[in-house]
């Protein structure tokens, strides 16, 4: 087993190293042949979008190269991730956005060969210890099973699903997990 260590990455040090995360996400979702560059650009540009959001925080994990990452952003206070929400949006969510309390986890990737060592556990334990937020979210596209069931060992809750406005988007399943900060009750 092959030793990994967790670095966080400021905003600068996240656009210098793009190029290396982006061929991260291809390794680990690989895709259908001949669809690397479509999915690779499509990250890049989400990547960037999601680089500039207030509260962007992001952790990587270091092998004998880049082993894995999760990035994420303090919601903004709007709440626009939450426009196609199917029925209503939980009370308590709603009022923790709109005060600017909620901390979504954008991305959370492991390349296969680190899998099952509790790199992606690390990953988002060290994102949730230098939150300021109450809560965490992630929105999880309602087929990706590993996903959710990751999320369901990790102790998440299922609060509803999203259909983001548009045609041909796919459903998402909402997930939140409670941040407990040190010296807090609970």
């Amino acid at each position: 087993m092959t030793q990994v260590y967790m670095r966080r990455l400021t905003r600068w040090q996240a656009e210098q190293q793009r190029e290396a995360v982006a061929d991260t996400y291809v390794e680990a979702y690989r895709q259908a042949p001949g669809e690397e560059f479509h999915d690779r650009q499509q990250f890049l540009e989400r990547f960037a979008e999601d680089m500039q959001r207030p509260g962007f925080d992001m952790m990587v994990a270091d092998g004998p190269s880049l082993a894995g990452c999760a990035y994420g952003y303090v919601l903004e206070r709007e709440g626009a991730i939450w426009n196609g929400f199917l029925g209503g949006l939980p009370v308590d969510v709603e009022e923790l956005t709109a005060s600017g309390q909620v901390f979504v986890l954008a991305e959370l990737m492991v390349l296969p060969p680190y899998r099952r060592q509790r790199v992606a556990t690390r990953l988002v334990d060290q994102l949730l210890v230098r939150s300021r937020s109450a809560l965490m979210t992630a929105l999880v596209e309602s087929a990706n099973d590993p996903v959710r069931g990751v999320l369901r060992n990790w102790g998440w809750t299922r609060f509803g699903e999203v259909r983001p406005p548009g045609p041909g988007n796919p459903l998402y399943q909402a997930w939140s997990h409670e941040i407990h900060h040190a010296g807090s009750a609970g």
